[in-house]
């Protein structure tokens, strides 16, 4: 191993503090665009369509966007840096916000859903920036590190949504379509997150660490052993721990407005998917170091406990407001534990140069299962209500605990 007091070692330690505080920052603008768009996704989907029962349609193209765009966006960063990939996402989603405006101007539900699923291709590479963040990473800061980009997503998260309520006056008073105002920030916040990745983030971490690694490998220093079947059950938990939060929360607006007042929907769905996201993001540094202390397993473990709390929740107070906002909070928190657990332990079982590839799988699967199962939860709200959507949310959620248990055994 090199010493890590040479200038070389003190060199890669002050490129990663850099890359991991552009990462953060790049996380805050992002985070305000996707905020909002969480929230008025669902809400926008049930008005150009006329059935509440195609809102999941809402939650299933962004997660879809991602999920076709996450291997590509991941062969670029392979091939390119992440810079160019970042920047790639950034561009779709100004793209698609543009779309979105103009479908509901226009009231084209299909057209919507295409804007949506460009706003996904721009959250893959949200996505790919907490991989970004492990890239020059040592192993003992792998998960912290990872956590404080994710983290960071707390700001623009929350600010999101309760960006509604002023999106939609400005809009209104500017001539813009319904519902569509808050999309003028999120508009801002993209841009400003690209001109960001294309301007500060150099040098680019993943090349960089393809130069350590191929350097590293002629001298046979510092080899990372592949684990493909960890690998594996890496994926799983964290797309599984994702389809449970998606699913749920792709229907919680449209619950909140049958058991809100009319005129307190936007602000009870804008307070209530804040909090989901502050619990997605807030606590993530937490469990990050939790993850590099007492392992990436023991930490999805308990993301799971977290979320079969949120379930149980759910499904004893649905038409409580407290009660919901209680379950989407505990939602985000299991989600939290499980995706900075799952995602470091994926790359510390991954050589570097197969890193890109399997996070970009790892990000396909996870969003395609939760466009999938945000289509199902539109049906399964249809059909045995929002207590009955825990219920069966509880399911992905057991498939991890036993994985857990037979990976385990063979390790």
């Amino acid at each position: 191993m090199p010493d890590p007091t040479t200038s070389a070692a003190v060199d890669v330690a002050l490129m990663q503090r850099r890359t991991v505080r552009v990462l953060a920052a790049g996380q805050v603008l992002t985070g305000v665009a996707f905020g909002s768009t969480l929230s008025l996704g669902a809400l926008l989907a049930a008005d150009l369509s006329g059935q509440e029962s195609l809102s999941g349609f809402a939650t299933a193209a962004v997660t879809l966007g991602a999920a076709l765009t996450a291997i590509p966006l991941a062969r670029l960063a392979a091939a390119r840096g992440r810079r160019f990939a970042l920047s790639a996402g950034n561009i779709a989603a100004l793209i698609g916000i543009a779309v979105v405006i103009v479908a509901a101007a226009l009231r084209l539900f299909p057209l919507l859903l295409a804007g949506i699923a460009l706003i996904g291709a721009g959250n893959a590479g949200t996505l790919q920036a907490r991989f970004a963040a492990t890239d020059l990473a040592s192993t003992t800061r792998r998960g912290r590190d990872l956590a404080t980009v994710v983290w960071a997503t707390t700001v623009g998260g929350v600010v999101g949504p309760l960006l509604l309520a002023p999106g939609e006056v400005l809009g209104a008073g500017i001539g813009m379509p319904r519902l569509t105002g808050a999309y003028l920030f999120s508009f801002a916040a993209q841009a400003c997150a690209l001109a960001l990745y294309v301007l500060v983030l150099r040098p680019d971490p993943l090349l960089l660490a393809q130069r350590r690694d191929r350097a590293d490998a002629a001298t046979v220093v510092d080899a990372v052993a592949d684990r493909p079947a960890v690998a594996r059950y890496a994926m799983f938990a964290v797309a599984a721990s994702h389809v449970t939060m998606a699913s749920v929360m792709a229907m919680t607006p449209v619950h909140l407005s049958h058991i809100v007042a009319p005129d307190a929907v936007t602000l009870a769905v804008g307070v209530t998917i804040a909090l989901h996201v502050f619990g997605m993001y807030g606590l993530s540094p937490v469990f990050g170091i939790l993850a590099d202390r007492v392992g990436r397993i023991p930490v999805v473990l308990l993301g799971q406990v977290l979320l079969a709390a949120a379930l149980a929740v759910a499904a004893m107070l649905p038409w409580s407001q407290a009660g919901v906002l209680v379950a989407l909070v505990l939602l985000g928190l299991g989600w939290s534990a499980a995706t900075v657990a799952g995602s470091a332990l994926l790359t510390e079982v991954t050589p570097v140069a197969a890193r890109p590839r399997r996070q970009g799988r790892s990000d396909t699967l996870m969003t395609a299962c939760a466009a999938v199962g945000s289509v199902l939860a539109g049906v399964i709200l249809n059909i045995a209500g929002y207590g009955g959507l825990a219920l069966w949310a509880l399911l992905p959620v057991a498939a991890v605990c036993v994985g857990a248990v037979a990976v385990r055994s063979r390790r």
